[in-house]
């Protein structure tokens, strides 16, 4: 799953500018390569995940990043991110919203920890069985702006904002 989701992870993270100021959450974020790779150019990385063996793994992989407090990994729900309003800048989920057990929940949640202006992304690689119709529109339903569809080999992203 790492060396699947590298080039997707890399291609997310350059749609979405990270800066080195920023504050940015995965959710989602398995065996934490996009962690790794995020950690390099964001000020602060969160990043929630369902699975308490992807969060062994994924701290494993970040140990000195975590060590120093420059990346936040937690078992949780993205029906339920424990994060204050407003926390991040920017947000990104590669591969999972199509396994939330609630994905409108999820994406208020998301919206909710985001600042305004913030910026998501949700990322689907060819294998991960999610259709795009809907998702610009799902996006848009829970207030977030200017939900476009980004397509390449690796797949297909949705981007939007929070106003």
């Amino acid at each position: 799953m790492a060396r699947m989701n590298q080039q997707c992870a890399t291609w997310v993270i350059d749609l979405l500018d990270i800066q080195p100021h920023e504050r940015v959450l995965e959710v989602g974020f398995g065996p934490g390569v996009g962690i790794q790779l995020l950690a390099r150019s964001a000020g602060y990385v969160a990043g929630v995940d369902a699975s308490e063996a992807m969060v062994e793994q994924a701290t494993a992989r970040n140990v000195q990043a975590v060590e120093r407090g420059h990346v936040d990994l937690r078992h949780g729900s993205v029906e339920r991110l424990p994060f204050a309003d407003n926390t991040f800048d920017k947000a990104l989920a590669i591969n999972s919203m199509q396994v939330w057990p609630d994905a409108v929940a999820g994406l208020r949640e998301i919206g909710r920890v985001l600042k305004p202006g913030g910026r998501i992304a949700l990322a689907f690689t060819p294998y991960a069985g999610q259709p795009k119709s809907g998702v610009p529109a799902m996006l848009t339903a829970v207030a977030f702006t200017e939900a476009h569809v980004v397509e390449t080999e690796l797949g297909f992203c949705v981007l939007a904002i929070k106003p």
